[in-house]
């Protein structure tokens, strides 16, 4: 990365095997439990799904790029009208825990590339969180946790 591209890199271990953080992260109906409110279908090479966020009245499609079982998931979406990759990756650690990587990639070092590198960067930060914590100890820790943002008291 040079001083002009900004590009996301996080990274969490989850204490559970590949396999089923894998699956956590392409069915749809895993993944509503922490992390969006509903998907069309399987993350599956070249696949064109959309995902749905009911708490910011939001839907994004997403472009499957590769997916490699238990090890790689790529996708793509787009963000001001700027295409970006998002690369997942699976490390399988001792003790059957995995280590997830999430890379996005890029924008340039501009006041918007900021403005995306800080809130996708919190966004990613918070999908590790809340996916340890859907399949370590199931719990959804999105569940009321943007009900601030609606306009109900």
């Amino acid at each position: 990365m040079n001083d002009q591209v900004l590009e996301i890199k996080t990274a969490l271990q989850i204490l559970k095997p590949a396999n089923e953080v894998f699956e956590a992260i392409v069915d749809p109906l895993k993944m509503s439990n922490y992390f969006i409110s509903k998907g069309s279908g399987r993350l599956e090479d070249e696949k064109q799904i959309l995902w749905q966020f009911n708490e910011f009245d939001m839907e994004f499609p997403i472009q499957v790029g590769k997916i490699e079982k238990d090890k790689y998931i790529s996708f793509y979406w787009e963000m001001d009208n700027i295409k970006l990759l998002v690369e997942i990756k699976l490390t399988l650690r001792r003790l059957k825990s995995t280590l997830v990587t999430i890379t996005e990639k890029s924008r340039e070092n501009n006041e918007s590339g900021i403005k995306w590198l800080k809130g996708n960067t919190e966004g990613w930060a918070n999908f590790l969180a809340c996916l340890k914590a859907y399949l370590e100890y199931g719990i959804n820790l999105r569940k009321g946790a943007f009900d601030f943002l609606s306009d109900k008291p």
